[in-house]
């Protein structure tokens, strides 16, 4: 799906689908309140509704799909649609949040794996299975945040959801890390992938980097930069 055309007859409090690429580092909230402000400011609109479909980790970048005013009422008929990424895991190493939040540990020799090996083991993974969150996560427990019990060093146990892998195909196979596009149900974390992918293989593995190419048909070929749309927002704002 293309990008809205926007102008000063652009209504965002009727509603609006917006597609994004949010930056590296970035919070989910983060962007959601900077486009938030942008329209406020240059519309002159005091209140408005603003939710995004679906979070993505600060360590990851890509499709953001944020919804104005009565559009926000879709996000969760767009949040049900398959995810697509591009995922890189680094094998030989763990950390305890899956990914590059945590310290890296548990360094391990990788130069017998090969890539029918891995190849092997990504298959093994395609169709419906029982993945394990990860505790650093926005996961819900008793009202809370995982990661609000992992940083204070809580241990918790983490129940299984079904998710299903449509899609994972090597792109490129540089040991010790391998780019993966992975396609996937709602609900799937790619850095428990990364963990399971490194249990299989008996060397431990992490996710060092992730971008979300695209949710159902909507894709970050057809996203904004946050820079771009500032500078929409700021030349409506002067008209």
């Amino acid at each position: 799906m293309d990008k809205l055309k926007i102008n000063t007859d652009t209504d965002f409090s009727e509603g609006q689908v917006l597609l994004f690429d949010k930056p590296l580092y970035w919070t989910s909230f983060d962007l959601v309140k900077k486009v938030k402000n942008l329209i406020r400011n240059s519309f002159g609109i005091k209140k408005i509704k603003v939710g995004h479909a679906g979070t993505l980790d600060p360590l990851a970048s890509g499709l953001m799909i944020i919804c104005t005013g009565r559009a926000t009422k879709t996000i969760s008929l767009i949040q049900d649609h398959d995810k697509e990424y591009i995922a890189t895991f680094h094998l030989g190493a763990t950390t305890a949040s899956f990914d590059l939040e945590t310290e890296i540990v548990n360094k391990r020799d990788t130069s017998l794996i090969t890539e029918e090996a891995v190849r092997a083991v990504l298959a093994s993974f395609l169709g419906e299975q029982q993945q394990v969150p990860p505790l650093f996560s926005a996961k819900n427990i008793d009202g809370k945040r995982a990661y609000d019990y992992a940083r204070k060093g809580v241990e918790m146990e983490m129940r299984s959801n079904t998710v299903c892998f449509h899609v994972l195909e090597i792109q490129e196979f540089r040991m010790p890390e391998i780019v993966v596009r992975i396609r996937c149900s709602k609900g799937t974390y790619v850095r428990s992938l990364a963990r399971d992918i490194g249990d299989k293989l008996g060397c431990g593995a992490y996710l060092s980097g992730l971008r979300r190419t695209s949710i159902g048909d909507y894709s970050v070929d057809n996203a904004y930069d946050i820079e771009a749309f500032a500078k929409i927002m700021n030349d409506l704002k002067q008209k």
